[in-house]
């Protein structure tokens, strides 16, 4: 097989993935992402995980052409259900999901979680409840990038476990606009929020005055983006 070629999104979670990573890779997209670590040197072991027997066997194929079956291991299982004791991996990347969906694959799997060093999550929606969930079970966000790629606003969410003398607390606007991104306010995150506002102004124009509690809520949306945009 010839050397992967990453797209965007997937070439900037790559760029968090330390050196010497033992990476797990949640619903693995054909296994590229770890392949392509692979290829670089920059990872020593992987699990390639697929919950669906079709992209389960691409990947597999996929690992099997570059000549990496024996460094990346491809396991058909649901979530964290992928990883073994024995892996000892410490970087977990779930790309490419809604973020409650990740969020729930986090809850259910959080008994594996105990030895991970780093959490490097992209979710397409919903960041807002992911962020929430890192806060309750005790990681904090480190890093926080946002990118557009082919017209989809994407970002990534790095998060690493808190030691046990420390608390993380966000606000709301942290919450769902990122710590990090809401503070360094880059053009895509202002391009992805003006979009949004627009969206906002559009809906308000035709909500009816009777609708008062929506219209409330819609001008409170509103005026948090107004906010965060200054």
């Amino acid at each position: 097989m010839n050397e992967i070629k990453l797209s965007k999104r997937l070439k900037a979670v790559a760029n968090y993935v330390d050196n010497g990573a033992r990476l797990a890779d949640i619903g693995s997209d054909h296994a590229y992402l770890p392949t392509y670590l692979m290829q670089k040197l920059v990872i020593d072991f992987a699990v390639a995980g697929e919950v669906v027997k079709g992209p389960f066997e691409i990947a597999k194929n996929h690992v099997s052409e570059a000549d990496l079956s024996d460094r990346i291991e491809v396991r058909l299982a649901n979530g964290l259900g992928a990883i073994e004791n024995t892996d000892k991996i410490d970087t977990i990347v779930i790309a490419g999901m809604g973020g409650i969906l990740i969020s729930e694959i986090l809850e259910a799997g959080k008994e594996k979680l105990g030895h991970v060093k780093r959490l490097i999550l992209q979710p397409n929606n919903h960041e807002e409840s992911l962020r929430q969930w890192l806060v309750n079970h005790q990681f904090v966000i480190k890093k926080e990038e946002i990118l557009l790629e082919a017209g989809k606003f994407y970002e990534i969410i790095v998060a690493e476990p808190l030691s046990k003398l420390m608390t993380e607390k966000l606000s709301v606007n942290d919450l769902t606009f990122g710590p990090f991104l809401s503070k360094e306010k880059s053009t895509v995150f202002q391009q992805k929020w003006q979009k949004e506002l627009n969206t906002l102004n559009k809906i308000i124009a035709r909500l009816p005055e009777e609708q008062a509690e929506k219209r409330q809520e819609v001008l409170n949306q509103i005026a948090r983006i107004e906010e965060v945009l200054r």
